[in-house]
């Protein structure tokens, strides 16, 4: 996957709203199941085995064969990033362009906030090396021990998305 002329206008389009819907255009794209989650309304095992139903929410709230329209999917991904943005935000000490916050705040709600605070891409953020930080999105290519063709895909959208203005 590449990011296709559409992603990049609807990502380009919200970086006026600010990060979170950077994030938000990012995870499902401009027709709405066509970003870097995609959409399923019924509950599913990821390919780490994790349950997981809509844009990648998981979590103890799910029940196995319960259909999910798609506003309760919107709405899991607005409260999805908003926990995310506010477990992540605090350790993310430097100033940071919207598109590269909202890049940080989609590949944390795919790897998780505690996985986020502990990596090497902060701490080179919090040493200043923004690029450096970006880069490392691309060592993030593996889940359940196997590297996978859709996360390589994945990140080099995310570093894009995390490199724009940057000097």
């Amino acid at each position: 996957m590449v990011m296709t002329a559409g992603m990049r206008n609807s990502v380009l389009a919200a970086t006026a709203v600010g990060a979170l819907a950077v994030a938000s255009a990012l995870i499902t794209g401009p027709g709405g199941n066509d970003g870097l989650e995609g959409v399923r309304h019924t509950p599913y095992r990821d390919v780490a085995g994790v349950l997981t139903v809509c844009y990648g929410h998981t979590g103890r709230d799910i029940i196995p064969g319960k259909v999910h329209t798609e506003a309760e999917c919107r709405k899991l991904l607005r409260q999805d990033l908003d926990t995310v943005a506010r477990q992540i935000t605090p350790y993310i000490r430097v100033p940071l362009p919207v598109a590269t916050q909202g890049a940080l705040y989609a590949f944390a709600y795919n790897v998780g906030a505690g996985n986020f605070i502990a990596s090497t891409l902060l701490r080179r953020l919090s040493a200043g090396d923004r690029k450096g930080a970006c880069n490392e999105l691309r060592r993030w290519i593996y889940a359940g021990g196997r590297k996978w063709k859709g996360l390589v895909s994945r990140r080099e959208i995310e570093r894009e998305v995390c490199l724009w203005g940057q000097t």
